[in-house]
């Protein structure tokens, strides 16, 4: 089939080197435009633009998909769209454009988190899997029926990014095989069931660890939201980012939220029920280093981390 494919970050790139290297014809790729990424703010390309190059494809670099992108994708003639983290709607008439419609891979078992960030989510509220589903477009959000779909185990110490990058792997070889059974004419489909989730997109402020919720709590969320937006919290009026964390040992002394020791060489901080172990760390100004180095250079006596 005549294909065009729209994705802009890195997990959508495992996807479109599949569909490149596949027997159907890659019409062309649809990506955000270049953003000034950095503190110089130096004009960068989407991983997936940079991908799309590297492979020797045409790239169409559209924020929205608005008249004059459907215009452009339109004389193409495409039979399916396939779309991955694009960042964008579809909107009719381009929805209805190619023959096929359009296919999207999402990073969860739908109806489970529809939105944009489906694997940070599922790791906040502690799900026990995710997985990858293949669904046809439509207007309303992430509610097509689903053509396939593939469960993924989380593992205790998975961070978001961790796991997106490999849902993004799993996620590429369903989608193909999901692109082949629509051109032989074998696909079929099936309408989400179950009770829908959302997960919205996520700022700043859940990044910030409130240390008072139970030790599973804590850690979903730091892992839900590492390395995007960022775990955080604040020591002496001083914001600290998390970057990463461990469970205690279960005979670790009990520790009051928030307040942090050293034992056995580890920093120790309390949460709601038994305490965490913090990994390492990035204060303000400074660059990534051991907490437990960091809390010892610390000026003040057993500081406790604000929620």
């Amino acid at each position: 089939m005549r294909l065009v494919f729209a994705g802009t970050p890195e997990p959508a790139v495992p996807s479109l080197r599949r569909l490149a290297a596949s027997d159907h014809d890659l019409a062309a790729v649809i990506t955000r435009r270049d953003a000034p990424l950095g503190r110089k703010r130096v004009l960068t390309p989407s991983p997936v633009a940079a991908a799309a190059d590297d492979l020797g494809l045409h790239a169409i670099k559209a924020d929205r998909l608005d008249a004059e992108a459907t215009d452009r994708i339109t004389a193409l003639r495409p039979d399916l769209g396939v779309i991955v983290a694009y960042g964008g709607l579809v909107r009719e008439p381009l929805l209805s454009t190619p023959v096929h419609g359009w296919i999207n891979l999402h990073f969860s078992l739908l109806p489970r988190w529809r939105g944009a960030a489906p694997v940070q989510h599922a790791l906040i509220a502690g799900d026990a899997e995710t997985g990858v589903s293949v669904f046809r477009l439509v207007p309303e959000l992430d509610a097509g029926d689903v053509y396939a779909d593939r469960a993924h185990p989380i593992r205790d110490d998975a961070t978001a990014g961790e796991l997106l990058t490999a849902l993004a792997e799993d996620g590429a070889d369903l989608l193909l095989s999901v692109v082949d059974a629509i051109a032989d004419g074998t696909a079929v489909t099936r309408p989400q069931t179950g009770e829908a989730t959302y997960a919205g997109k996520l700022g700043d402020d859940d990044g910030a660890v409130h240390w008072a919720e139970p030790r599973a709590a804590v850690l979903g969320r730091i892992r839900g939201v590492t390395p995007e937006p960022g775990a955080h919290t604040t020591v002496d009026g001083s914001r600290v980012k998390i970057l990463a964390v461990h469970r205690a040992a279960d005979d670790a002394p009990a520790l009051e939220p928030g307040r942090m020791v050293i034992q056995q060489r580890e920093l120790l901080v309390g949460t709601g029920t038994r305490p965490v172990v913090l990994d390492s760390v990035q204060p303000a100004g400074k660059g990534p280093m051991r907490a437990a180095d960091w809390w010892r250079g610390l000026r003040s006596d057993g500081p406790v981390a604000g929620s």
